[in-house]
């Protein structure tokens, strides 16, 4: 399966890299590009997107981020990782790396002090899911597909190796999505 790498530049990584080593897998943080050649998968964690754009610029991790995608290595993103793979992202419009073949629309739930906790599903069954400041996934074309839903509406995607959560899994006790993610991985 290989060793995960948790992108370590600002953001929840923590919690994915606890969630992780609950389901076995073996967790390293990534802090440079270079660090990319030594993981099988990547978490891109949530957290603040334009903060989190600055900051690959500055460490060059977007060509490197964009090489691991096309060779096929899994990508787990949540929240703040959907908006950066996004193919376009509203709410203001911003820049990203256009990967996922989804329109998000940034903090479309509210701010932070309107984040809240409720139970969507994911590969049909009842999964709790935290919401904060988090995107909304506005539409979703091409190869993507659908593996979760909060009131209807897509919160879970996957498109080829990329796996795309607009909630935080991390801060559930729940670890189905990290177990589709390390399935991804086999």
């Amino acid at each position: 399966m290989g060793r995960v790498g948790l992108l370590a530049l600002q953001g929840a990584f923590a919690a994915h890299g606890e969630m992780l080593r609950s389901l076995g897998a073996d967790t390293v943080e990534i802090r440079s590009p270079d660090a990319l050649g030594d993981v099988g998968g990547l978490v891109i964690p949530g957290g603040e997107s334009t903060t989190l754009l600055k900051l690959m610029e500055a460490y060059g991790f977007e060509e490197p981020i964009r090489r691991f995608i096309a060779e096929g290595r899994p990508v787990l993103a949540t929240c703040m990782g959907v908006i950066l793979l996004a193919k376009e992202v509203m709410n203001p419009p911003q820049r990203s790396l256009g990967l996922l073949d989804v329109t998000v629309a940034r903090n479309a739930y509210g701010s932070q002090v309107e984040s809240f906790e409720g139970i969507g599903e994911v590969n049909g069954g009842p999964f709790p899911m935290v919401f904060i400041r988090a995107p909304r996934i506005t539409r979703a074309a091409g190869e993507v597909e659908v593996l979760g839903a909060f009131e209807g509406e897509p919160v879970l995607v996957a498109q080829g190796n990329i796996l795309g959560a607009t909630f935080h899994p991390e801060l559930t006790d729940n670890p189905a999505v990290h177990a589709i993610f390390l399935e991804m991985m086999k």
